[in-house]
C-alpha cells in the first residue's frame, strides 16, 4: 500500500450495467428512506439533511471487509443482500461513472478515500477492491502525529468545495482506519427565481408560532403533483438532468403525519403520477447545516453487530481484531434565486481491539482539581491519597 496513491478508472458500460445501476440506486433509496426515518425519529421537531448516497457508498467501501453475520447484517441493512460483491462493486462503479454530469449547469462532483494507521496491515485484496471500484485515495497516516486530522479533514474541506471543513476532531489510540465519502453538488435553477421577487413573509412554525422568511417566487409550467393531502412540486436543474423535489402537506395536514410511513415504495408510486401543469410557487431561500453520529441509527436498522466486538471484518484483516467505532455524517444545503449548493461528508471509523499501537502524544496540564496517590511498588499497598482541589 503506497503513501497517498490513488487509481480513477473509467467503467465501460455495456449490457445490463443500466440494470445493476437501477438495483443499486434502488438500494441507496430505499436504505435513504428507512435512516431518514431513523433520524427524523431522534431529531423530534429539529431540521434534518443528510446524503443516502454518501453513507451508502461509505459503508459499501467497509462492506468490501465484512465476513459472516456482519456481512449479513450490513448487506440488509443497505438492501443489497441480493448482490454478490463483485455485482456490487460493480454496480458502484457504474453508478459513480454515471452520476458524472454532462450538464454545464450541474456540478456533482464524487470522492472517496481511504486512510490508514501506518504500521497496521490491511489485506491488499479489500484495498485493492476499494481503489479499483470506488476510485478511492489510499492513504497511510501516523494517526499519533497532530496533523493526521489535519490531512484527513483537508481531503474533505477539499472535496466538498470548503464547505465542509472538518468531518474528525481527533484520532483515538485504537482507532486504526478511516473510510470518507463526499459529495458536492451544485446546480443552477433552469428557471432561476427574480430577486426582485423575493420578499419576507410569514412561515408557520410548530405550536402556532411564526417568523419572518426571505419567500422566492416565480411563475410556469412545472412537474405537479397533487396527494392525498398534500401536493409536490419538481423545480429542474440546469438541462433537466437533475431536479428539487418539494412536497407540501395540506393545511388542515401537517409534515408529521404526512411522514408517517414514508417509504421508497410510495415514493416510486409518486415519482409516475407527476404531470405538467400551470402554477405558482413560493418558497424560502434557506441554508441548512446538519450533523449526526449514524451508529444508533445503522443498529436499529438491523447492522448493530458491527459496532461489537464480534463483527467480522476478517476480510480487511485476518486477525479478525476491527469493528466500527463510529459513522459520522455532516451534510449543507444553501437554496436560493440561483439554485442549490449541497455537500456531504461520510466517516466510517475502524477500531481494533486486539492489536497493539503505537502510543500517540499527549499533552498534561495538571491545571485543575486532581486525584493524588502514592504506592508501594513491592506490596502494591497504596501509602498516601488525596485530591488537590486547590494547590498552596
Amino acid at each position: 500500500m503506497g503513501e497517498a496513491t490513488a487509481s480513477r478508472q473509467v467503467m465501460t458500460a455495456e449490457n445490463g450495467e443500466t440494470m445493476r445501476n437501477s438495483t443499486l440506486a434502488v438500494a441507496n433509496n430505499e436504505f435513504g428512506f428507512d435512516l431518514f426515518q431513523q433520524l427524523k425519529r431522534q431529531a423530534a421537531n429539529k431540521n434534518v439533511f443528510f446524503s443516502p448516497l454518501s453513507v451508502t457508498l461509505a459503508l459499501a467501501m467497509t462492506y468490501n471487509g465484512a465476513e459472516g453475520e456482519t456481512k449479513q447484517a450490513m448487506g440488509r441493512t443497505l438492501k443489497i443482500q441480493g448482490m454478490d460483491l463483485d455485482e456490487l462493486n460493480r454496480a458502484s462503479a457504474d453508478l459513480l461513472q454515471a452520476l458524472k454530469s454532462a450538464d454545464p449547469k450541474i456540478e456533482l462532483d464524487i470522492a472517496n478515500s481511504l486512510w490508514a494507521r501506518r504500521g497496521i496491515q490491511f489485506t491488499e485484496d479489500f484495498l485493492a477492491r476499494d481503489r479499483q471500484f470506488y476510485w478511492a485515495e489510499i492513504s497511510t497516516l501516523n494517526f499519533g502525529e497532530p496533523q493526521a486530522t489535519e490531512i484527513i479533514n483537508k481531503w474533505v474541506s477539499t472535496n466538498t468545495k470548503g464547505k465542509i471543513a472538518k468531518i474528525i476532531d481527533q484520532i483515538d489510540a485504537q482507532q486504526v482506519m478511516f473510510l470518507i465519502n463526499a459529495v458536492y453538488f451544485k446546480g443552477q435553477w433552469q428557471k432561476r427565481f427574480e430577486k426582485a421577487l423575493t420578499q419576507n413573509q410569514v412561515f408557520h412554525l410548530l405550536g402556532d408560532q411564526q417568523k419572518q422568511a426571505p419567500m422566492m417566487a416565480q411563475s410556469g409550467n412545472y412537474q405537479y403533483l397533487q396527494g392525498d393531502k398534500f401536493q409536490a412540486i419538481s423545480l429542474p436543474y440546469g438541462a433537466g438532468g437533475a431536479s428539487l423535489y418539494l412536497f407540501l402537506p395540506d393545511q388542515s395536514s401537517s409534515l408529521e403525519d404526512f411522514l408517517k410511513g414514508l417509504n421508497y415504495q410510495k415514493w416510486e408510486g409518486w415519482m409516475k403520477d407527476f404531470h405538467d401543469a400551470p402554477g405558482d410557487v413560493k418558497l424560502p431561500r434557506f441554508k441548512l447545516d446538519y450533523e449526526s453520529t449514524l451508529n444508533q441509527e445503522l443498529a436499529n436498522l438491523g447492522m448493530g453487530v458491527a459496532f461489537t466486538p464480534r463483527a467480522d471484518f476478517s476480510g480487511m484483516r485476518a486477525e479478525r481484531d476491527l469493528f466500527i467505532s463510529e459513522v459520522k455524517h455532516k451534510a449543507i444545503v444553501e437554496v436560493n434565486e440561483e439554485g442549490t449548493e449541497a455537500a456531504a461528508a461520510t466517516l466510517v471509523g475502524i477500531t481494533s481491539f486486539g492489536a497493539a499501537h503505537l502510543p500517540q502524544r499527549f499533552t498534561f496540564i495538571a491545571d485543575r482539581p486532581f486525584l493524588m496517590a502514592i504506592r508501594d511498588a513491592q506490596t502494591d499497598a497504596i501509602l498516601f491519597m488525596g485530591a488537590v482541589m486547590e494547590p498552596r
